[in-house]
């Protein structure tokens, strides 16, 4: 390998590798942004939101890599750039196209990698990351107390509170609480009431125990036979101090979901399992389908409850105008229930089956479009290095300035084409091929164009250039003016 190549190889790796590492770290903090409600409070391991985040950053590779390419790439032909490396480099005899070669060989690599990792890593990945999401989202809340709300988090209790004592969480004031397991057999709830409590745990943590001042304790006993009756029993129980314990063993852990309970969706399946589960739902769609046409067919025929069972041929009779007329006046209301409620009954039963035909076509085109996202990932990273690298040689700018606005800018660009597409697609207004590969279609004439300015050395977003040229046209539209003043004169 010629020391050139090593060199554009050493320069490229640094930033790819910072800018990658960055743009996933930005990524994760939208991630916890995000679910920071579900992840905070409930008593999770440290391990269990590790693990979290480990199947949530391999999710953001689809979009962090192709970010980190276009970013480094720009990054590293602007630094050449500017410190006129590759005018030494062309000076050389080694052209534009020659020096990107070992970098474009590195990147069909991180191509094929991608594609590799979105076909047998990713769907493995986001399984994990969907159940183990769930079950965060839907894990019992820590018993946290809001002033002002009833809170049923507790199996068989309600409580509500007033207020919480001044800078001590397990203070409270103004308590009320329902206890439906005293009153499970009577089927009347007991009511506790009062001033004040405080909260504290057991030594083994199974328990929580509210020690309660001040209160008052309301059981009703239910009617002997069953009915009402005006005089049945209350019972009022005032009290000093009291505890009540509220089992706490279901908050401390987290029950697990079977994995395969979400293995049927499309982003956690491979290329086979996909084009199995597209030709399954076709198959199950042409069911409906014919299903619905039968099911129609009995509506729209002659009644035929006799076809078999007699040899009389009737010639059909043909009506001309309207077929009501037809009828006899005594039996056109029956007529007219019956035709009513066969269309009735043919609407409810293609209504039934609508939704789970919609469902289906829905299913579908999400397989056909994570069919696609498996190669979109591997060209896309092609694409943008083709738009950074001539990129970064034009504008010949390194660091983080300038390369970052202009990186963020096309991928911004990229990033809203491919998502407005992707989602005409899963709405059935677009092909799921084109709405795949609408922004690489649209980006690579960009590519292309910005590929060959670079390779003939064009100033295209050069400002001295760009100053220069405005300079010239000025003087040569004064010198003009000059020259027109003085012939007039003449």
């Amino acid at each position: 390998m010629k020391k050139i190549h090593l060199l554009l190889i050493k320069a490229f790796i640094r930033p790819f590798a910072v800018t990658f590492f960055i743009v996933m770290f930005i990524l994760l903090m939208f991630f916890l942004f995000k679910y920071v409600d579900d992840l905070i409070g409930k008593g999770f391991e440290w391990y269990v939101i590790a693990e979290l985040m480990m199947y949530a950053s391999a999710s953001n590779v689809a979009m962090a890599l192709p970010l980190a390419i276009l970013l480094s790439s720009i990054m590293t032909f602007g630094n050449l750039g500017e410190n006129y490396e590759l005018v030494a480099i062309k000076s050389a005899g080694v052209s534009l196209r020659k020096a990107m070669q070992p970098l474009l060989i590195l990147i069909v690599g991180l191509a094929v990698a991608s594609f590799f990792f979105s076909d047998y890593m990713l769907p493995k990945a986001n399984l994990k990351y969907g159940s183990l999401l769930w079950d965060v989202r839907n894990k019992k809340l820590s018993f946290l107390i809001k002033a002002g709300v009833f809170n049923n988090s507790i199996p068989g209790y309600s409580m509500r509170i007033e207020r919480k004592g001044e800078g001590a969480v397990d203070s409270l004031y103004g308590i009320m609480i329902y206890d439906h397991k005293s009153g499970s057999n009577t089927g009347i709830p007991q009511i506790i009431m009062a001033e004040k409590g405080k909260m504290s745990k057991t030594s083994d943590g199974n328990y929580m125990v509210l020690n309660l001042v001040n209160g008052v304790r309301y059981q009703e006993a239910a009617s002997n036979n069953g009915s009402y009756n005006p005089r049945q029993s209350l019972t009022r129980m005032r009290f000093k101090q009291t505890e009540v314990k509220f089992d706490f063993s279901s908050f401390k852990s987290m029950t697990r979901t079977e994995e395969q309970n979400f293995k049927n969706n499309a982003p956690m399946l491979n290329r086979k399992e996909l084009l199995h589960r597209r030709d399954s739902l076709t198959k199950g769609l042409d069911s409906i389908g014919r299903a619905l046409q039968t099911n129609a067919q009995y509506y729209f025929k002659q009644s035929s409850y006799i076809k078999g069972y007699t040899k009389v041929k009737t010639p059909p009779t043909i009506f001309k105008g309207d077929v009501l007329s037809f009828i006899p006046k005594d039996q056109k209301a029956q007529a007219l229930q019956s035709a009513y409620d066969q269309i009735d009954a043919l609407k409810q039963t293609i209504k039934g089956q609508l939704a789970d035909y919609e469902f289906r076509s829905k299913e579908v085109l999400r397989a056909k479009i994570e069919y696609q996202r498996k190669y979109t990932l591997a060209v896309s990273c092609l694409l943008l290095f083709f738009i950074g690298a001539p990129l970064g040689a034009i504008i010949r700018k390194g660091g983080l300035g300038l390369p970052v606005v202009i990186a963020v800018i096309f991928f911004l660009f990229y990033h809203i084409i491919s998502t407005v597409a992707e989602k005409s697609a899963k709405e059935g207004s677009l092909d799921p091929v084109a709405g795949m590969w609408m922004a690489v279609i649209i980006l690579t004439p960009v590519g292309a164009f910005l590929t060959y300015k670079a390779t003939v050395d064009s100033a295209l977003f050069d400002i001295d250039y760009y100053k220069q040229l405005i300079v010239g046209l000025f003087k040569k539209l004064f010198k003009r003016k000059k020259t027109t003043e003085i012939e007039a004169k003449n």
